[in-house]
């Protein structure tokens, strides 16, 4: 079981430095110039305006709603809460720096992604994202993370937009749940013994 920890404004603006060196060195390795930015609602967002800052990107800031690109709406409902997406320029043949928190099972990149190409067509997309977490389901990696966090079960959440927080662990009620089930297996009669 994980316990809790919380990473301040400042732990959280040193990951973001630590990614816009990063990204810059890679953008430079690779020749990109003048790439556009993005940011995932609502957490990407808020991290994408710090990297657009940093990174003194000419073009304006670009944010994604992906509600309506979604695959999980038997879990979320059909009824889920969107707000508009702005991309104030053209996208065709650009490079996009793509920026979300947290990446995880990765099906919230992939609806940007295809929201993305309903704008138009790149010449890339480059991923960045703050947290990286376990549990991919689909084949989808970060080009530049500012940290990564192991185990399934933890949970990440961004807090802001000012001052950005990270809360890393599991919330109270689930740490309860698994230590009452990791109990229970524990003092079970096990096959073949008397109980």
């Amino acid at each position: 079981m994980s316990e809790t920890r919380t990473l301040g404004s400042h732990e959280v603006d040193g990951l973001i430095a630590r990614i816009a060196n990063d990204l810059w060195a890679d953008l430079s390795r690779r020749g990109i110039k003048d790439p556009l930015m993005i940011g995932i609602h609502t957490g990407g967002v808020w991290i994408a305006q710090r990297l657009h800052q940093i990174l003194g990107i000419g073009e304006p800031l670009g944010s994604l709603d992906i509600g309506f690109y979604r695959d999980d709406f038997t879990r979320v409902g059909m009824h889920p809460v969107v707000r508009p997406s702005s991309i104030p320029f053209s996208l065709e043949g650009r490079h996009i720096l793509l920026v979300d928190d947290v990446l995880q099972s990765g099906r919230t990149v992939r609806a940007a992604l295809n929201e993305i190409f309903d704008y138009g067509r790149p010449a890339s997309v480059t991923l960045v994202v703050l947290v990286e977490r376990d549990g991919r389901e689909l084949p989808i990696e970060p080009r530049v993370r500012g940290m990564k966090v192991d185990g399934r079960d933890n949970r990440v959440t961004l807090t802001g937009p000012s001052p950005l927080n990270l809360i890393i662990g599991q919330p109270k009620h689930e740490a309860r749940a698994a230590g009452a089930a990791l109990e229970s297996a524990l003092c079970a009669p096990r096959e073949g013994t008397a109980g």
